[in-house]
Parts: C-alpha cells; sequence; structure tokens
C-alpha cells in the first residue's frame, strides 16, 4: 500500500524580503557594534549566516574591496563584494574590538563568547530577531532574510540575475 501513495508537491512559499527601509531600520535597532557590523555583512555581502560567523579577520580583502568566503556551502571557495560604507563599518569595529581585547589579527571577524570561537549561529539569529522587534518590523525576520533581500534589491536594481546566483 505504502508503495501506491503518491507524494504531492508542497508549494513553495515565497521568501520574506525586507524594503530598504525596513533593512535600514534593523541595522540601525542592533545595540552592539560586533552585531551592527555582522548583520552588515550578511546582508551588504549577501553571505548566509554560517559564512558570516566563520569569517576571519584575515578574510577581508580591502585592497580588492572582496570578502573571501572560504567555509561556505559545500566548502566551496567564492568572493563577495565589499563595499566602502562596509568596509569603514568593519575598521570601526576593528578598532573597537582590538580596544576590548576580543579581536586578534589571525583571529575571528566576530568572536563570540571566547574570544579564541566564533560567534555562533543562533546568537546572531536571536540578535535578527531581537533587532526586527526593536525595529517594529512585524514579518517573521531571520539572518537568512537579510540574503533573500539583498538578492531582491540587486535584481530591482537591475543586477543580472546570474551574477547574483
Amino acid at each position: 500500500l505504502a508503495r501506491k501513495l503518491v507524494r504531492l508537491a508542497h508549494p513553495r512559499k515565497l521568501p520574506v524580503v525586507l524594503s530598504r527601509d525596513e533593512v535600514a531600520r534593523l541595522l540601525n535597532a542592533t545595540t552592539c557594534l560586533k552585531h551592527q557590523a555582522a548583520l552588515s555583512v550578511a546582508y551588504g555581502a549577501g553571505l548566509r549566516v554560517a559564512e558570516v560567523s566563520m569569517l576571519k579577520v584575515a578574510d577581508i580583502d580591502s585592497e580588492r574591496m572582496l570578502i573571501r568566503v572560504e567555509r561556505g556551502k559545500g566548502g566551496r571557495y567564492r568572493n563577495a563584494m565589499l563595499s566602502q560604507d562596509l568596509l569603514l563599518l568593519l575598521r570601526q569595529w576593528w578598532k573597537v574590538g582590538r580596544q576590548q581585547g576580543v579581536m586578534h589579527r589571525d583571529g575571528w571577524l566576530f568572536p563570540g563568547q571566547h574570544a579564541m570561537k566564533p560567534i555562533s549561529t543562533r546568537q546572531l539569529y536571536r540578535v535578527v530577531v531581537e533587532a526586527a522587534q526593536a525595529a517594529n518590523i512585524a514579518k517573521r525576520v531571520g539572518p537568512h532574510t537579510l540574503r533573500h533581500s539583498f538578492a531582491t534589491h540587486l535584481l530591482e536594481d537591475g543586477t543580472d540575475i546570474r551574477i547574483i546566483q
């Protein structure tokens, strides 16, 4: 009997996408510079939350304006774009992080509770949810929402979909 059952395809839901204004409100609602920088990287470079968490300081290439993503999905290596605004924010975080003693040249870009471990994806998820609540965003928002919003905003600006992919 089990072999005769036909599996129905579940209709796929469209991902939640934030407007540019909502993204700005969410990023400004974060209370910690490290968290603001991490979420800005997720949105500004279109990275997955695990990729943001695993970034090292050395992955930021300010000369070529690239972010090296070596620990991406499937273990693949790729480059993501780094905007001037994002670089300035990361430099600000670097300065504050060094003063706090949590940033090291060969360390994590976003250290966790202990400087020797990266920030957890769970912590980043919590930060996004709390920032969305503080920004009065009623949509169901998670870190991947920033990635979807990044891609959607590029499409709206006329970027070729093959480049976005």
